[in-house]
């Protein structure tokens, strides 16, 4: 294939000229393509055949084989006023080949409306020099077409409304100028779908409401330039699709509604350029969908409202570059953002979804969880190693984290504890101390049983003393007073500590020998139980007046109670002030 030529020359000559199959053509053409500085790059010969000879064969409906010719400004427009045809009647053209062959035009190579027969219709290596190509309306039938190494000098091509039938189209290593390459309502049949390496340029590229019934679609390594790259309403109903580090150029990108189907789709190591990304309202009915070590470019990108109910998105490694990522009001049975850079907006408020993945994230800005105008459905969340340097918006209550956390079924009490931590202080920097609370007593017992774990994996001879350090830790710092985030609970706990003594005071001289005796000889002739209590209340709030003392083992009972009321009024304090504060 010739490319890179800013000009070209050609010279029709006397002589005839023979092709490799042996074919003769009674004249030669001489073409020289030439760079900025009009110097010769390239020199090609060709047979020379004349559009009215091409006609000719048309009209008699014998094969059409141009291999290795120069054809000037073929056009079946012209052919049909030429014969009084109606101008959208369908020409049967039989045995088409064009291989090698160099296609000139003032305005347009026109081959729309043709209806090629079942063979292998081959354009391979074909160069189309000069003015716009127009395949609109043609029919391939069963035999399949290539246009592989093809050269569309002029980007302007039209295969809008292609009936490409069932065999392979092959556009593999096709190369096409600036301009607009349209191929808006074509219909692919069974064979396979080739793009691979395609130089699209820049210019405006349609597949709109294109259909696709091939086992495999490939765009593979596929380059678009600057313009709208549009698949609005495009159906894939292809079993694989890929779109392996295509690099779409900067421009709108557009997949909205577009149908999926079924099919194994790979956008893996796609180039997305400066530009608006579009798959809202697309369907996918199950699988797998996968944008691993994507890389998106300056620009919106928006998945909303996608009904992917029973696929699994992958943007693994994903770069999202300068601009919001949403998938609002959404439908997706998994959606993994492993070890992504979300360093903008990210609206995760999506109506169903499984599970959802930001394991080894880095957010710098805004992540958007809360609901808002429709209720989640979001069974599971994963903050693993997370690096939050931005916010999360999201409700204790509302987005029920806890069942968010603990509904992972691979993690272990270290991974739940630092998820727990990672939200408690998500929690303090947005102001949402209550929740915070919840977070941090989470984060806490999970931590606690975590250490346990740990420690008993590493020494199975420490049960002895971690399972009391665990029992003591458990009863006073979460079971008393929540790891002192709730100042009543603490002050229920003083309550029951009180009432526990006291009972002790009053039921323990039954049983052995020991007492509380009164300094002052009673006056005030109090009862038991007056007695159990007051003694228990003055012990435990450290007040100590001595009018009554204990005698036996309440000595050594009495010394405890005090320390207890000591440590749980320096508890409360503790956590009454931390609210306060805050």
């Amino acid at each position: 294939m010739i490319q890179n030529f800013f000009n070209y020359k050609v010279k029709i000559k006397d002589t005839p000229f023979k092709t490799e199959a042996g074919k003769k053509y009674e004249n030669t053409v001489a073409i020289s393509f030439l760079d900025e500085n009009k110097k010769e790059i390239a020199y090609i010969e060709l047979g020379f055949i004349d559009k009215e000879e091409i006609y000719q064969l048309i009209e008699q409906g014998k094969p059409v084989n141009l291999d290795h010719c120069y054809v000037e400004n073929f056009s079946l427009v012209e052919y049909r006023e030429s014969r009084n045809i109606e101008k959208k009647s369908y020409i049967k053209i039989h045995g088409f080949s064009a291989y090698n062959t160099f296609f000139d035009s003032r305005v347009v190579t026109d081959f729309s409306f043709a209806e090629f027969d079942d063979e292998y219709e081959n354009f391979e290596n074909a160069h189309f020099l000069n003015g716009a190509v127009s395949f609109q309306s043609a029919k391939f039938h069963q035999g399949g077409v290539n246009f592989s190494y093809t050269y569309f000098t002029d980007g302007n091509v039209d295969f809008s409304n292609v009936n490409f039938g069932d065999g392979e189209v092959n556009f593999k290593n096709s190369w096409f100028g600036t301009g607009h390459k349209n191929f808006q309502d074509a219909h692919f049949g069974n064979g396979d779908v080739l793009f691979v390496n395609t130089e699209f340029n820049d210019g405006d590229v349609t597949f709109v409401n294109v259909l696709f019934n091939s086992k495999r679609v490939t765009f593979k390594v596929a380059r678009f330039g600057e313009g709208k790259i549009g698949f609005h309403f495009a159906r894939f109903h292809c079993k694989e699709l890929l779109f392996e580090r295509t690099e779409f150029g900067d421009g709108k990108v557009d997949f909205r509604t577009t149908e999926f189907s079924d099919a194994k789709v790979s956008f893996n190591r796609a180039v997305f350029g400066n530009g608006e990304k579009s798959f809202e309202a697309s369907q996918h009915k199950g699988g797998k969908l996968t944008f691993r070590k994507s890389i998106w470019g300056d620009g919106n990108i928006s998945l909303e409202k996608v009904e992917f109910d029973n696929t699994i998105l992958y943007l693994d490694n994903a770069d999202f570059g300068k601009g919001n990522l949403s998938f609002n009001n959404s439908h997706i049975l998994e959606l993994s953002l492993k070890s992504c850079h979300l360093d903008y907006y990210v609206d995760l408020r999506l109506s169903k979804c499984k599970s959802i993945d930001l394991s080894d994230t880095i957010a710098r800005d805004i992540i958007d969880i809360k609901p808002y105008d429709f209720p989640l459905e979001i069974g599971t969340i994963n903050f693993v190693g997370m690096r939050l340097i931005g916010r999360i918006y999201i409700d204790w209550e509302i987005n029920n984290i806890k069942k968010l956390i603990y509904s992972q079924k691979d993690a272990n009490r270290r991974e739940f504890a630092e998820q727990f931590r990672i939200l408690k202080e998500n929690f303090s920097t947005t102001g949402q101390y209550v929740d915070e609370d919840k977070a941090y007593v989470e984060f806490k017992r999970n931590e606690l049983k975590a250490d346990l774990k740990d420690a008993l994996k590493k020494n199975p001879y420490s049960r002895i003393w971690e399972y009391p350090s665990y029992a003591f830790q458990w009863l006073v710092f979460d079971k008393v007073g929540l790891y002192a985030t709730n100042p009543l609970r603490v002050l229920t706990s003083m309550l029951f500590g009180y009432i526990f003594f006291s009972l002790l005071y009053l039921v323990l001289p039954f049983f052995v020998d020991t007492k509380i005796v009164s300094s002052i000889g009673d006056p005030d002739k109090l009862g038991p139980v007056a007695v159990s209590f007051y003694h228990s209340a003055i012990t435990f709030l450290t007040i100590g007046y001595g009018d009554y003392y204990p005698s036996g083992f309440f000595r050594w009972l009495s010394g405890l109670e005090g320390f207890v009321g000591l440590f749980l009024m320096s508890y409360f304090t503790v956590a009454f002030v931390r609210k306060i504060l805050r």
